[in-house]
């Protein structure tokens, strides 16, 4: 197994292991992206920007305490749109999607972690949503047709992916013409040492794999994407986590896929 592999199957571990255990709370000790330094985890999604209506409204269990912001701020879904949430974990975003675009609106979660995507199952039968369904599978290799979603969403994960312009070659892929990518990320403030790098439990609280925003610009741009914005988290924002923000900050990210969006 090369070491591209072996981190992405330490990540595997690490996201079941908080699946099985039903909250990230410290999980990365004190105040990094995938753990909490909250008493609880609806505060923290509060904290993020995430609405009491919204907390409130998603199945128990979906909110693991897991993200860097909320991806909904940039995404403004519509009713009737196609939304596809890239690392959908337990699915609290992908709820909240599904509200937002109403019946007539699809909602598609893929991960790769089993343990993820059997609690994400288990809560989209409590919420009785017939418009959601969880897919396992690599955000490097998503199991979703071309053209066929509207937006893509995703909160604090495409940072853990050893494989970037994979990523977001294959978000464009699946995009309709004109189709929006709105997500929440965490990015460096400068290129990070190998030390950090290449340290597993860094890459999987959401720090190792951080890459410039000047980079993350690019890698969109090569990929075809236009329109990108990039949105810092300002310091003392809930978004910018403690302890490592001269190495890391929360941004929204958004761009847009070149053609007319269809009817």
């Amino acid at each position: 197994m090369n070491s591209s592999n072996k981190m992405k199957q330490s990540v595997r571990e690490f996201y079941g292991k908080i699946a099985t255990e039903n909250g990230a709370t410290n999980a990365c000790g004190s105040g990094l992206c995938c753990g909490s330094s909250h008493p609880g985890l609806a505060q923290q999604a509060e904290d993020m920007g995430y609405s009491p209506q919204d907390i409130q409204a998603a199945p128990e269990g979906a909110n693991l305490g897991l993200g860097c912001g909320n991806p909904h701020l940039a995404a403004i879904l519509k009713p009737g749109e196609w939304v596809l949430d890239l690392g959908s974990g337990a699915g609290f975003d992908g709820f909240i999607a599904a509200r937002a675009v109403g019946p007539q609106g699809r909602v598609i979660g893929v991960d790769m972690t089993p343990e993820m995507i059997a609690k994400a199952r288990r809560n989209a039968e409590q919420a009785g949503l017939a418009n959601i369904e969880f897919r396992l599978g690599e955000i490097e290799h998503l199991p979703v047709p071309d053209q066929s979603v509207d937006v893509v969403i995703s909160n604090c994960v495409i940072n853990l992916s050893q494989d970037k312009p994979a990523v977001f070659r294959e978000v464009l892929r699946v995009l309709k013409p004109g189709g929006r990518l709105a997500i929440s990320d965490i990015l460096a403030l400068a290129p990070l040492p190998e030390t950090v790098r290449n340290n597993p439990e860094l890459v999987s609280c959401c720090i190792g794999g951080a890459e410039t925003g000047e980079l993350t610009r690019s890698l969109l741009e090569q990929a075809g994407f236009e329109d990108i914005r990039i949105q810092w988290a300002e310091p003392g924002d809930a978004t910018v986590k403690a302890g490592v923000t001269d190495l890391v900050r929360s941004a929204l990210i958004q761009a847009r896929k070149p053609g007319v969006p269809r009817a």
